[in-house]
């Protein structure tokens, strides 16, 4: 890069997308609770590849689910996995298709219930974001104990694909903890935001 700012080493120079990422969205609080949805989806989607494999194909990912709505991923029938099935812009595992649609009924059971689903992630952080202070982001654990809790919480639940280590890696990357290194610009930037507040 040659703008000067000084970033989290993990994005790398090459992908301009993979930096975009680091400097629009990883860290910025996300209160929208189709949007957590949707993230905790995608991360579920990435167990056992790379988040630039994922993001690479986000696009084709909101396209093939109906922009991750619940209430029409909630539909989904044998037609629709079939059809998510043939999709090569996706990640295409029956067992990630089932815990997308799957997912998306328990989404929509929480709300009828009266849970928001953002409330009740937000819960475990105390409704606030974490702020870390790590000087380089190979500190930062890939899991907590409030991560381990979201996890067992969302395993109550019926959620899959939610294991502690990809809660954390969501927990991150929507803005529960502010996980950019102290040298990083953005560290600074995500710490003043506040809810509702865009970057």
């Amino acid at each position: 890069m040659t703008d000067g700012l000084i970033r989290c080493p993990w994005p790398g120079v090459k992908d301009q997308i993979y930096i975009d990422y680091h400097d629009t969205e990883w860290g910025v609080p996300e209160w929208d609770a189709r949007a957590l949805w949707e993230k905790l989806v995608l991360d579920g989607f990435q167990a056992g590849l790379s988040w630039i494999t994922i993001l690479k194909k986000r696009e084709a990912f909101r396209l093939a689910f109906d922009d991750f709505d619940p209430e029409k991923v909630a539909r989904y029938g044998d037609a629709d996995r079939a059809r998510l099935m043939a999709d090569a812009g996706i990640v295409r595992s029956n067992a990630k298709i089932d815990m997308a649609i799957n997912g998306a009924r328990l989404w929509l059971d929480m709300r009828e219930k009266g849970e928001d689903f953002s409330a009740f992630l937000w819960d475990f952080v105390g409704g606030a974001p974490i702020q870390n202070q790590w000087t380089s982001f190979k500190e930062a654990p890939v899991k907590t104990p409030q991560a381990e809790a979201m996890a067992k919480a969302l395993k109550q639940k019926g959620f899959k694909f939610t294991g502690p280590v990809i809660v954390y890696a969501f927990m991150q990357a929507v803005g529960m903890v502010n996980d950019h290194q102290t040298t990083c610009f953005r560290h600074e930037e995500c710490r003043h935001l506040a809810h509702g507040q865009k970057a």
